[in-house]
């Protein structure tokens, strides 16, 4: 009998495994009920949005694990705020994609907190989710992050053009920068020495924070307080930037074949000193998954510098989460760089970026080289203040959040 238990053991754990190894996330969306371009940051009343297709010959069995982090994105330990049997859901609900779409199979849509309240938010801060096995939560298949913000003081901010003149820039357009000021009165109910930093997002580039640290003050940040309840943080010589250019690969005639350049002239230029069109503010949309044209395209991004090149270049967009990364390195070839990745017919901002590439590290990173500098740049500026409060074991509290276009 023991015999044929190791057998049967052996043939689970060998179909676990061939199960698990076929499982791939694609085109995760992390978004606001009803707001699909805005930042996932959850006020009072909110619903988080997770979308993502499977490629899998299975129905897939997946579970959703969410984590109340740092501020540094480091899911907690903290006993008190860990969120025991609210923080998960099984037997997630799929719809078969249309059969015309390749390279995934289902998709998956809900909304949180569920209405039956499996799930909860209790706390103010940073919070990850993780797309797990069913059965082994080791086995992380993606991770999504979001904000969950307890909207407690009242920010006032606003952005200014200025001109950097601590020395001669050429072309003279690098020089051109923005200021944002925020300042606020803090409610009785919060303790001043408590008041943490600022962290400000641009355009959805959530690895790259514009940080002012309270108490530190350089050239570029600044911190004032009043010794009672004001307080008032600047952030100075932010680069203008450029509009981010844009792939839109929806229409099935223009791109009728698996493999298809991104731009239909095959090849993009520096846009330095071009005016440009608007752009998702560092967003995409994707087809409609029920969309029987939703499937998956290889693009092929290609560019050719202005000039002979000493740097490497780098593809960031809306399908990394703008994440400057060795896998997205583009290939050099007599002048002209290129790289092909899959991408789910849609729109997707991305850029171009310039930057040294060293014994494995990218260093040295210019985002300016090949798109631009102009003050007509219009981003959206995510502004966070943050607290640390002391009680629960002592987390990092989210208490204002205030949205700032510019327009």
């Amino acid at each position: 009998m023991a015999k044929y238990f190791l057998i049967i053991l052996f043939c689970v754990n060998l179909i676990a495994d061939s199960y698990a190894e076929d499982i791939k996330i694609k085109s995760q969306e992390v978004y606001i009920a009803g707001n699909h371009l805005a930042l996932p940051v959850l006020l009072k009343g909110d619903n988080l949005a997770i979308e993502f297709d499977v490629q899998s010959n299975l129905e897939p069995m997946l579970k959703i694990v969410f984590r109340f982090c740092d501020k540094g994105w480091i899911p907690t330990s903290n006993i008190f705020l860990l969120n025991q049997n609210k923080n998960f859901i099984s037997l997630l609900n799929f719809e078969r994609l249309p059969v015309t779409v390749k390279d995934a199979d289902f998709h998956f849509k809900g909304t949180f907190p569920d209405k039956d309240g499996y799930i909860e938010f209790p706390f103010s801060g940073k919070w990850r989710f993780y797309i797990t096995d069913m059965i082994d939560t080791s086995l992380v298949y993606s991770v999504g992050r979001f904000y969950v913000v307890d909207n407690k003081v009242s920010l006032n901010s606003n952005l200014k053009k200025d001109q950097l003149e601590d020395k001669t820039y050429w072309p003279v357009e690098l020089a051109k920068v923005f200021n944002i000021t925020t300042d606020f009165n803090l409610p009785e109910e919060f303790y001043p020495g408590y008041v943490d930093q600022i962290k400000i997002i641009q355009n959805r580039n959530i690895d790259e924070p514009i940080i002012i640290e309270r108490g530190v003050n350089t050239l570029g940040r600044q911190f004032k307080w009043d010794a009672n309840r004001k307080f008032t943080y600047i952030a100075r010589d932010i680069p203008a930037g450029q509009e981010y250019r844009q792939v839109d690969i929806r229409n099935h005639n223009f791109f009728a074949t698996k493999n298809v350049n991104a731009q239909r002239d095959g090849i993009d230029q520096s846009r330095f000193y071009l005016n440009v069109l608007p752009d998702l503010n560092g967003n995409e949309i994707l087809l409609n998954y029920n969309d029987p044209y939703a499937t998956y395209l290889n693009v092929t991004f290609s560019i050719r510098p202005p000039e002979e090149m000493m740097n490497d270049i780098f593809l960031v967009g809306a399908f990394n989460n703008w994440d400057l990364s060795a896998k997205y390195r583009m290939q050099n070839d007599a002048g002209i760089y290129s790289i092909t990745i899959p991408l789910k017919r849609g729109i997707y901002d991305y850029q171009y970026v310039v930057a040294d590439y060293i014994n494995g590290e990218i260093i040295n990173d210019d985002w300016l080289k090949l798109e631009g500098n102009s003050w007509a740049n219009q981003k959206v500026y995510d502004i966070f203040l943050y607290y640390n409060e002391p009680n629960l074991g002592g987390y990092e509290r989210i208490i204002a959040y205030i949205k700032l276009p510019h327009k």
